[in-house]
């Protein structure tokens, strides 16, 4: 059989390719097979259903735990929004600029740590580019008055809100291998399947950066 993929003779893009995360929720279905499956699992012989089903109760603590595990990724993600939306206040006080930090903002936040079951996950999204627009207004008043750079305390300011950036990237990575972890098992007939079906799992949307950031990284810098 020959090679699906050949790196002697590939196909060239010269344009490039820009990928996208779909922002689609995929449901977890089973057909009428496996109705049929389970079912001569239980006849002529009880034990092979029994098993099968102590299989389910075991797939449905998984999912139970998986999501309270994203769960606890996603706060930590909201964890560090917070904390930057602090930092970044203060700068703002520091600069004596009137930026606007939405009211909402808090709010949302607020709503996520309680345990808030909206469309969460776009929202989060949503909220991280609002946080980032307010760092690049600050940083362009920064730049715009050079003499401000070396205040001490606006300096340090910047430098926890670098480093708050760098945590809320780890914690979004750390979020989508759960997300992923989720969004595999959830397909994996028949036992996680069957249980995922009954239940009315579908996928996660694992984070997706804002159309802003991406023409900013496509922009030259230097």
């Amino acid at each position: 059989m020959a090679n699906q993929l050949d790196e002697l003779n590939p196909e060239i893009r010269e344009e490039g390719l820009d990928t996208n995360v779909i922002v689609k929720k995929l449901p977890a279905e089973v057909g009428g097979g496996s109705k049929v499956f389970e079912f001569f699992l239980w006849f002529p012989f009880i034990v092979p259903g029994l098993v099968f089903l102590f299989m389910k109760i075991n797939a449905q603590k998984h999912f139970d735990q998986l999501q309270q595990k994203i769960q606890r990724n996603a706060s930590q993600i909201d964890n560090y929004l917070e904390q930057r939306v602090v930092v970044l206040q203060n700068c703002a006080r520091l600069l004596d600029k009137a930026i606007d930090l939405d009211k909402s903002t808090f709010e949302n936040i607020a709503k996520y740590r309680s345990g808030y079951n909206g469309d969460a996950d776009a929202a989060r999204n949503e909220i991280g580019g609002q946080i980032d627009a307010i760092s690049r207004n600050i940083n362009v008043a920064i730049e715009n008055y050079p003499n401000l750079q070396a205040h001490r305390e606006i300096a340090d300011a910047m430098q926890q809100n670098m480093y708050l950036q760098r945590e809320i990237t780890a914690a979004r990575e750390l979020y989508n291998d759960t997300i992923n972890q989720w969004n595999r098992d959830i397909f994996a007939w028949p036992t996680k399947k069957i249980v995922a079906a009954k239940n009315g799992y579908t996928t996660r949307i694992p984070f997706v950066a804002s159309k802003e950031i991406k023409e900013q990284a496509k922009a030259v810098f230097f």
